[in-house]
């Protein structure tokens, strides 16, 4: 087989089938007498895994798989995997921010601030009715972000700041964990609103879906050429 056969098959260049082989991707390939490479149905069982790999794991952890393999180090190729395959987390706290997000959506919306648009710890705790020790500890579990005044040193909560300390006492209510809440409030800081990250969730949905099923195909086409080496490599 040319490069330009396995370059056809996937729609790239033949440099970067060439490029492939040179990082160590593909195994090498044999030269005829005036120098052209020689590629053969292992080399395209290569490629086809290592490009399989790329949308499952991403680029780097692809290579390092593929590099692993023809290093005869499957123990380390595997290990890569595992320490990549981190769909059931990812479901698991898309899970629980849905289900964060609808019961904030459920039970009411944060209140706005009345007074001051800077409230101290002190300030803010009594409209929350907790204490200035709770506070603090939302805010090392990151769910809170306060500034400090720059000439006391002391935490100031500006509007943000009282809505998120708003959505975590009402999560906390609902019996939420800090570790969930935390992740709540960051990505509804990001989205702009509950509105906003309700519909950013069915995005993130789409894209677990997608890529557990990169990750089945990968591992169909790594399998397979695995079957193809001559001798698995040990472990």
């Amino acid at each position: 087989m040319r490069p330009t056969d396995l370059a056809r098959e996937h729609g790239i260049s033949t440099q970067a089938v060439r490029n492939y082989e040179r990082d160590g991707f593909l195994p090498p390939a044999e030269r005829t007498p005036s120098g052209y490479r020689i590629y053969t149905e292992a080399h395209a069982s290569a490629l086809r895994a290592y490009l399989a790999l790329v949308p499952a794991y991403g680029h780097a952890p692809a290579g390092r798989i593929m590099n692993a393999v023809h290093g005869g180090a499957l123990g380390d190729a595997l290990t890569t995997i595992d320490r990549h395959a981190r769909l059931l987390r990812d479901r698991d706290t898309l899970d629980a921010v849905r289900k964060a997000v609808d019961h904030l959506i459920t039970e009411s919306a944060p209140r706005p601030p009345e007074g001051p648009e800077v409230r101290t710890v002190g300030e803010l705790a009594h409209r929350l009715q907790v204490t200035p020790a709770t506070l603090r500890n939302w805010e090392g579990a990151g769910i809170l972000t306060p500034a400090r005044d720059p000439a006391t040193g002391y935490r100031v909560f500006h509007a943000a700041d009282i809505r998120d300390a708003e959505l975590a006492h009402l999560l906390r209510r609902g019996g939420y964990p800090l570790s969930h809440i935390s992740t709540v409030v960051q990505q509804i800081r990001q989205a702009g609103g509950t509105g906003a990250l309700a519909a950013a969730l069915d995005g993130w949905q789409r894209k677990l879906t997608e890529q557990g099923i990169a990750m089945l195909n990968a591992s169909v086409q790594l399998s397979h050429y695995l079957t193809m080496l001559d001798g698995v490599p040990e472990a």
